[in-house]
Formats: C-alpha cells, structure tokens, sequence
C-alpha cells in the first residue's frame, strides 16, 4: 500500500487494485500538486461539508464514475448532484471491495457555505476516518479538537498511520496534535490541516519533535509512505 500526501487534508491511498482520495480539495488549494481533471479515484471519502474539504469531489467523482462516502446528510446533497454515494455515520462500519471504512466523531462543524447567496447549508457531524485494506490502518482525522476517546480509538484500533490537522485556531494545534498522537499510539504521524491560508501557518518540524511514541513524518505534497 502507498499513502500519499498532496497539502492541506488530501491524501491518497493506493492499494493493489484501488484509488483512494480523502478529502479532494484541489482547486484553490495553493498546497497541492494534484490537478482535478487528471486525478484517478475508485473513491471518495469525505471527513466533512466544509469547501476546503469537499473541494472537487463532484467533477473527480464524476468523471472516475467513483463512489463518494460521507455522512448521511453531506452524501444526500452530493447525489442531488449526479454522484454515486454511500451514506454512513458516525461509529458506523462498512467493508466495501475497496477497503474497510469506519467514521469516528470528529470535534468541529460541517456545512456547505455559499458566499455569494449568503446561506449555510447544513451537512450533518463532522467525522474522522479509519481505513483499513491489506492489513493496514489509516486514520485520517479529519478537522477536531482534541478529545479523550482517541484513547480509546487507539486502544481498540491498530493504527499504522495517523495524519493529524496541526493549524490551530480551526482545529487542534500542534501541542494538542502531539498529544493526541501519543494517545493513538499510531506507528506514524503525519501532521496535515497547515500553512494553507493564514490562520493555520505552522511549523511542522516543529511538530513532529514534540512526538513521543510515534515516528513522525513531515511530507511535501506528492511525497509517499510505503506500507
């Protein structure tokens, strides 16, 4: 398996016979070096409604023909238009021919904000992801705070790598971030969710040495971990 990093919340899984994305914000995202009308995916999984995450999600599922899985309410707005989708929720499992996908809580909010007609539309909890294929686990954070049942994820779950949001003042910052790798006890972190606009600018080096128990890794977009 190779999971790959490419700015701000997007990561791409590639096992033997599938494309993973989660979190495809491509267009915008001054982070990444994935080009939406190029990019392959068997899936989408989405952590949130939030634009910076749902990004180009509809034109790459569209033209993969990919199947998009959210939450309930976000996976009913997205098959309004024209996506194949699979609503789940939180604490749900579901073991697709792709891999095994559990949605864990996530501390933020999720909705689709239109700017130009000033309405928020609302898209159910935020959540985290885990996934498993080949014998290994991903847990993709999502957007959260810090919260004490990462103790517990980190207890029941195996967690080869863990991709964390560091930016802080919309999630968990760096010292958080830190902790709560220790209570995933995941083998690896990598820190995500930074330096895209402003507010969340973060040194990840920085970072990954307050870890403790855990190897971190600080990728660049397009750079990979072989599992």
């Amino acid at each position: 398996m190779k999971v790959s990093y490419h700015g701000h919340s997007v990561v791409k899984i590639e096992t033997n016979d599938f494309t993973i994305l989660i979190d495809p914000f491509l267009t915008g995202n001054p982070q990444t070096d994935l080009k939406p009308d190029e990019v392959k995916a068997d899936a989408i999984l989405l952590t949130h409604g939030h634009g910076d995450h749902v990004g180009d999600t509809v034109a790459i599922a569209k033209q993969n023909n990919a199947l998009v899985v959210a939450t309930a309410e976000l996976a009913a707005l997205l098959g309004w238009q024209g996506v194949k989708t699979h609503s789940m929720h939180i604490g749900g499992l579901r073991e697709f021919d792709f891999g095994m996908v559990k949605l864990t809580q996530a501390f933020h909010g999720s909705a689709y904000i239109d700017e130009q007609t000033k309405t928020i539309t609302y898209t159910g909890m935020p959540a985290g992801i885990l996934f498993t294929a080949e014998g290994k686990t991903i847990y993709h954070a999502g957007d959260t705070a810090l919260f004490s049942d990462m103790k517990l994820l980190g207890s029941r779950h195996s967690i080869d790598v863990a991709f964390l949001p560091i930016g802080d003042n919309f999630t968990m910052g760096p010292e958080d971030a830190a902790l709560a790798a220790q209570w995933l006890g995941a083998k690896v972190v990598v820190p995500m969710h930074y330096n895209t606009f402003p507010p969340i600018q973060q040194d990840p080096h920085h970072f990954v040495e307050m870890l403790q128990g855990s190897v971190g890794k600080v990728l660049q977009p397009g750079e990979a971990i072989e599992l």
